[in-house]
């Protein structure tokens, strides 16, 4: 019942379903039983999950995991033979190793939802760890290896036949390539002139389940960077991002050139100062005499 219809929403680090449930829930969506539940149910089990559960008995699915990775590339292998009789070896390992990476993994673990049914930890639950690719293709390898354990390879062959028919498809069509490495390179080269560069900035995990985080960077700028496990498919990874980045830049508008600076314009002389208007001296009167009146010119006498 999904939440909101009577059930409530299940806290982060708990299992969104009972284990029964989330068994029989697998089982509904792969079209086919899983013999072993037990083993079902570790396969849906991560190792964060089973930290904060000590002295349960619980069991992880990493070993499941080692044993699904040959499992699926042996069924896989088992598949294309038949469909590509005329594919060499060279042209088989690629088709293979595009169909069964960590990327058409998680998208073959997204396809099932499996994510929903994973029992993860508290600290996994608040970053969104059911929806992280290297955690869903752990456990789609996983869940495989519990179909062969419990019933030998023809269930996981039903489950290549259901969910891997497009890829197939697109490989006979010569669509299916996942090859970034060589884009990437191609493309540095042909508009560069440069190569792209890989970079292993860091390694998690055991040593029997390593992830491994690869830079790329083109004349010095790093231009995609990418995780997985396997320095191989990391760097897939970063060439992946790195096309898409470039390929963005040259879809993106080239930018408006800047208008040229205007100059400010010359400040306004001051004001000068109006000039200052010079009186005349007064007279002065001598004291105590009163001025005379003035006399008429008296007439000049003609000679």
């Amino acid at each position: 019942m999904a939440p909101g219809m009577g059930e409530t929403e299940p806290l982060a680090g708990a299992p969104p379903l009972a284990p029964d449930a989330a068994v029989a829930e697998l089982e509904r969506r792969l079209g086919v039983s899983v013999a072993d539940r037990g083993l079902a149910l570790a396969a849906l089990t991560h190792k964060s999950y089973v930290n904060e559960h000590r002295g349960e008995g619980l069991l992880d699915n990493e070993r499941l995991e080692f044993l699904g990775d040959a499992v699926l590339d042996l069924a896989v292998s088992h598949r294309i033979m038949e469909r590509f009789p005329e594919a060499r070896e060279g042209e088989l390992s690629k088709i293979r190793a595009a169909v069964v990476d960590e990327v058409g993994l998680a998208a073959l673990a997204r396809s099932l939802d499996l994510g929903s049914l994973l029992r993860v930890g508290r600290g996994e639950e608040l970053t969104g760890g059911r929806q992280k690719a290297s955690l869903l293709a752990d456990a789609m390898e996983a869940v495989v290896a519990a179909l062969y354990l419990g019933s030998g390879l023809a269930p996981v062959l039903a489950l290549v036949d259901r969910f891997l028919v497009d890829a197939f498809a697109r490989a006979a069509a010569g669509t299916l390539d996942r090859d970034y490495k060589t884009q990437i390179q191609e493309w540095a080269q042909s508009r560069l002139r440069a190569g792209p560069r890989y970079r292993v900035v860091g390694e998690h995990g055991p040593d029997h389940s390593k992830t491994f985080d690869v830079e790329l960077e083109i004349r010095g700028e790093v231009v995609g960077r990418g995780a997985g496990r396997s320095k191989k498919d990391a760097e897939q990874v970063a060439a992946k991002q790195a096309l898409e980045e470039l390929a963005a830049r040259a879809a993106a508008p080239p930018p408006a050139p800047e208008p040229p600076p205007v100059a400010a314009p010359a400040p306004e002389p001051a004001p000068a100062a109006p000039a200052r208007k010079r009186r005349a001296p007064a007279r002065k009167k001598a004291a105590g005499k009163k001025a005379r009146p003035r006399r008429a010119a008296s007439p000049r006498k003609k000679r």
